[in-house]
């Protein structure tokens, strides 16, 4: 995405994506009742139009306000969570991807006639990327109500198989003692390009630690299962004190039109019918792979099983020292393998959705031997989402401040993250109590 072409087809790319989550859904089905985790689908496509809008037509062009009555719908700090449900708040399905289309095709039209400067390929950059971020929230807000998988169309995509042959876990790896490389450069002559990054990854620091030892594979639904079968959900002894306060917290599972409460007795999408366990992908529940990751865990979830299991959770600079190796003074990499992205060395892009063996995709493995270190889940680690020393906001004022202090750090994207977005230093930040999200884990040995 640093040229013209590039950027073009990208912008082309995420446009289609979240117009097609939107427009395969039927009226019924955009009609969505309150859930805490996700948004109103055409609120989410109008609202990535109009950060389309504000930063770039107007911020760079002044350009007036397209229609000044959906301003403040479309701006999440102008109108609450909850208040996005109102009936007759969102426009409808017509003049909501009427405007969509609109911006779009004005965006399009700046990228083919202006001169394509490093700051506005930045702004360009961050605006397709939120974009992609909406993208990953509308395909887990199809997890969550129980709607048809969206099929999306890739080329030269790579067949992974739906079951493995290796049942056998790989293990731990050893990461050795040393100063290691975290985060992204600050103030860098490529800030557009090789090193473009959201705020939070900045700015890059060197941090020491000592050698531990990281399973190369996530936790798997087998391992999970074990966990549960032995009563981790009822033996308080695992569970932190938030940990117990969440036990006894009714969820909603998120399914219409009944949207049941239930206490926690196993992972959110989980149930046992005639002595079978079921998951429920999408719409459809299915029988229980062993050797799949297991998804949609709350932290609380993963703290439990590791007290069980003698385990622990890497820290966020453990897990990343362990994706990308980049030891200090040594050149660095934004991925397990390199630096440049390749869709074939990942579960992401929406396609295989977590339901891939732990084991699958050894050619995106780390210089350690970790798999699957981006894409297929959102991990959580032991670290609590804070700034990196010498942080400063970036263009989004909002991009991660609300969130340092109460939330905690994942690492590694999801299957349902854009290829385009991730890289090795990404953070992303979740309450601890999120089980929507395609979130899982892998552990370190005490």
């Amino acid at each position: 995405m640093n040229d013209k072409q590039s950027l073009i087809q990208e912008l082309k790319n995420t446009h289609k994506k979240a117009v097609d989550l939107v427009s395969t859904l039927s009226d019924d089905e955009l009609s969505i009742p309150y859930h805490p985790g996700v948004n109103p689908p055409l609120w989410e496509v109008g609202h990535v139009a109009f950060f389309f809008e504000v930063f770039i037509l107007k911020g760079l062009d002044q350009a007036t306000s397209l229609d000044p009555s959906m301003d403040d719908i479309w701006d999440s700090f102008n109108i609450d969570h909850k208040d996005r449900w109102k009936s007759g708040m969102i426009p409808s399905k017509e003049k909501t991807l009427h405007y969509v289309d609109d911006i779009y095709q004005r965006i399009l039209s700046r990228i083919k006639s202006n001169e394509l400067s490093q700051d506005d390929l930045y702004l360009y950059k961050y605006a397709i990327f939120h974009q992609n971020m909406h993208v990953e929230s509308l395909i887990w807000a199809r997890q969550t109500m129980s709607y048809k998988k969206m099929e999306f169309v890739q080329a030269k995509v790579k067949d992974i198989p739906l079951d493995s042959d290796d049942k056998m876990p790989l293990g731990d790896a050893k990461i050795p003692a040393g100063s290691y490389w975290i985060g992204m450069p600050a103030k860098s002559d490529h800030f557009a390009t090789d090193d473009f990054a959201f705020d939070n990854e900045k700015s890059g620091f060197n941090m020491e630690l000592d050698s531990f030892q990281i399973s190369k594979t996530l936790v798997s639904n087998q391992e999970f299962l074990a966990f549960v079968e032995e009563g981790g959900y009822e033996k308080e002894a695992h569970w932190s004190w938030a940990g117990k306060k969440w036990l006894r917290t009714e969820r909603d599972d998120g399914i219409p039109p009944e949207k049941q409460l239930n206490l926690p007795k196993h992972p959110l999408y989980w149930k046992q019918e005639k002595g079978e366990w079921l998951e429920r992908h999408f719409n459809e529940w299915k029988p229980l792979i062993a050797d799949y990751p297991v998804t949609h865990v709350s932290f609380f979830e993963v703290e439990a099983f590791c007290n069980w299991a003698g385990r622990r959770l890497p820290t966020e600079y453990e897990w990343e020292a362990a994706a990308l190796g980049n030891i200090k003074d040594q050149s660095r990499r934004k991925f397990p393998w390199g630096n440049h992205m390749d869709a074939n060395k990942v579960d992401m892009n929406g396609i295989h959705l977590a339901h891939t063996p732990v084991t699958a995709y050894p050619e995106g493995d780390s210089i350690f031997g970790c798999r699957q270190m981006l894409g297929t889940v959102w991990e959580w680690t032991s670290s609590q989402y804070l700034p990196y020393p010498e942080f400063t906001v970036d263009m989004y004022v909002f991009m991660s401040t609300l969130q340092f202090g109460y939330h905690k750090t994942t690492k590694g994207g999801s299957c349902a993250t854009s290829s385009v977005l991730i890289r090795g230093s990404y953070r992303q930040a979740y309450l601890p109590d999120r089980t929507d999200v395609f979130v899982g884990f892998r552990t370190c040995a005490l």
